[in-house]
């Protein structure tokens, strides 16, 4: 190797090592920024002639495990979602209150059901009825109380999909300008890694709202999707999440995929093709912060309200309804015969056949619907009872038409009762092909007197005066938000005897316990069937007991989510601390590897100095030579 030679190899080591050294001395000002992905030089050695090289400092590279980072990503989404579900689930819990404690539903309707057992006790004593009545109106309140608290949950969940969404989009936009300003730069620049540290610090922020899925391409472009394949960034071009808030929620707030139709807040996202789709209808998320909001304000806490509403709905119904088995009727086919007169809308008529084809047991459920635009009434796939709805005011004939029509594969026959049948009897036979056994039917009306000379009272009522029946119209169910609005009824308010006495003419004996009695074994012993909608049982296969099991049954479920969401989000912790440490063993800077690294720069860099001294010393010696 020649001295020309000797000399660019040290100058060059010389220039190498300040390269490195200035990587070096990044890493280490920078050990405590967050984010920042530790670097190293690229070095490729360049032949110089026959007997020598150099070596020439390229750019540097990020240490980088894109494989944990993509992991990191996913569990933080989870994370996310998790935290989110199980922060609410304990808010829920709060509303509920704990079991057995004051102020609790559970506490409320036991004290009013042993409010109604002393009632009978007493043989309905003055004081007896006042208790009773401020238990009833104790249980009402606390009702509207739960209700508030659940619709309250919902509108913070609502208003957090606004902020959430202003975050993603941030996070987004800061992705879609940082792949505008990578474009031209190599991977390798010094420059390039810095903007690629913010780049994925942007993506890790947005991983917490929504899941995201990264591609880089060739020109080092991010390309970030949802696992659903919705495309989040482009190069240079980023979605934004649109958020119009409908305020604060209350419980017939409820999403519709017919945006003329839904009640609830509008989240869209506009895609970097100009392109807009509904969130919830396509959906776009899976996990995240915003996926938790939308399951929590759409389905979960929706589900909570559905659970008071059918307890207050089964409450207020099992204490004034009166269900009346139907006449068989005397002649064939085999059949029974319905009064329809005074029944209100949303009252019933309950059929049980059987098909004979397959010997299953099925259940057809007429209801008086009186709203045109109400109908047909939708059901589940398998559902038993199948609801059909048709207007018990129309005449018979139009009834019977209207069922016909409605059930033509139940082999059932519907028609007005021949005389002396009154012109509000309905008819149900077989259709003469055998292939249906009528084996009960029943009606089923709110009594809205209350000395009707019958037990049942309509002591709870919707908002204080307008009984609960269960109508149906086109702005849905009766039920709906029931629990919200349901209070004592006002005239029971006005004379409290009325929880004893149910006759005026003759007037009910003093000390009869009849419909106390009444009252007490429907809220404890009597057994219901209640909507699969309220997250117990199913369509085919409905939840069945008292009021009191059914209540207990709820809060149970509900203890179980919150607890189950709880474990969940510390399983995630303990997922995203740990993916987080590995990530971060070999991404971070490790001020050790750095100082050793200082430490073999400088000796390079004092073995090189040292040849080029050695050099000039040899070069001198030369010229001295030739003078």
């Amino acid at each position: 190797m020649g001295l020309s030679s000797a000399l660019a190899s040290a100058m060059s080591g010389l220039r190498a090592n300040q390269a490195a050294l200035s990587i070096v001395s990044s890493n280490v000002a920078n050990s405590q920024t967050p984010g920042y992905v530790t670097q190293t030089p690229n070095q490729i050695e360049v032949s110089t002639g026959d007997f020598g090289s150099t070596v020439v400092t390229t750019g540097v590279s990020r240490d980088l495990d894109n494989f944990v980072l993509g992991q990191l990503r996913t569990e933080t989404a989870g994370s996310g979602y998790a935290d989110q579900m199980a922060n609410i689930l304990k808010q829920l819990q709060n509303v509920y209150g704990n079991p057995g404690g004051s102020g609790t539903l559970e506490t409320a309707l036991n004290t009013f059901t042993n409010s109604l057992q002393a009632l009978s006790t007493s043989a309905g004593s003055s004081s007896a009825q006042t208790v009773a009545l401020a238990a009833a109106q104790s249980l009402a309140q606390q009702l509207n109380v739960s209700t508030k608290g659940i619709q309250s949950l919902r509108s913070n969940v609502e208003q957090d999909l606004g902020t959430s969404a202003q975050q993603a989009n941030a996070a987004m936009q800061k992705v879609a300008d940082i792949n505008t300003k990578l474009q031209g730069l190599a991977a390798s620049d010094p420059s390039a890694a810095t903007l690629m540290d913010q780049r994925d610090q942007a993506i890790n922020t947005l991983s917490k709202f929504v899941d995201v899925r990264v591609t880089v391409d060739g020109s080092n472009q991010a390309n970030l999707y949802t696992t659903t394949g919705i495309q989040l960034v482009g190069a240079g071009l980023a979605s934004q999440f649109t958020f119009a808030s409908a305020g604060a929620l209350t419980a017939t707030s409820l999403y519709n995929i017919d945006p003329a139709k839904s009640t609830v807040g509008a989240l869209n996202i506009k895609l970097p093709n100009g392109s807009q789709l509904d969130v919830v209808a396509n959906n776009v998320v899976s996990s995240g912060q915003i996926a938790a909001d939308l399951k929590l304000r759409d389905q979960t806490l929706v589900q909570a309200q559905n659970q008071l509403d059918q307890l207050a709905a089964t409450m207020s119904s099992a204490l004034s309804d009166k269900t009346t088995a139907g006449t068989a009727t005397s002649t064939a086919p085999a059949g029974f015969d319905l009064d329809l007169a005074g029944s209100l809308p949303g009252n019933t008529v309950n059929i049980t056949y059987t098909d004979t084809a397959t010997n299953t047991q099925r259940q057809v459920t007429l209801v008086n619907v009186t709203d045109p635009a109400a109908l047909p009434l939708q059901n589940a796939p398998n559902a038993n009872p199948v609801q059909v709805g048709v207007n018990f005011s129309n005449g018979m004939a139009a009834i019977a038409a209207a069922l016909n029509n409605a059930l033509p594969s139940s082999h059932l026959a519907f028609s007005a009762a021949p005389s002396p049948a009154t012109a509000t009897t309905l008819r149900v036979t077989d259709d003469g092909s055998g292939l249906a056994k009528i084996t009960s039917t029943s009606t089923t009306k709110t009594i809205s007197s209350l000395t009707s000379g019958n037990p049942q009272l309509a002591l709870f009522t919707d908002g204080g005066q307008a009984l609960y029946t269960g109508a149906i119209t086109s702005s849905g169910s009766q039920m709906t938000g029931l629990a919200g609005r349901i209070a004592v009824n006002t005239a029971v308010s006005a004379d409290p005897t009325r929880l004893s006495v149910y006759n005026t003419s003759p007037v009910t004996p003093a000390g009869d316990t009849t419909r106390s009695d009444f009252l007490y074994s429907q809220l404890t012993n009597t057994v219901f069937s209640y909507s699969p909608q309220t997250g117990l049982g199913s369509a085919n296969q409905p939840f069945t007991g008292s009021v009191s099991s059914y209540l207990q049954q709820f809060l149970s479920i509900q203890s179980n989510a919150s607890t189950q969401a709880t474990q969940l989000q510390q399983g995630q912790s303990v997922v995203v601390s740990t993916l987080q440490a590995k990530f971060n063993s070999t991404s971070s800077v490790s001020l050790d590897t750095e100082m050793s690294n200082l430490i073999q720069l400088q000796n390079a860099y004092a073995a090189n100095a040292h040849l080029m001294s050695v050099v000039q010393n040899m070069m001198n010696t030369l010229i001295q030579a030739q003078i």
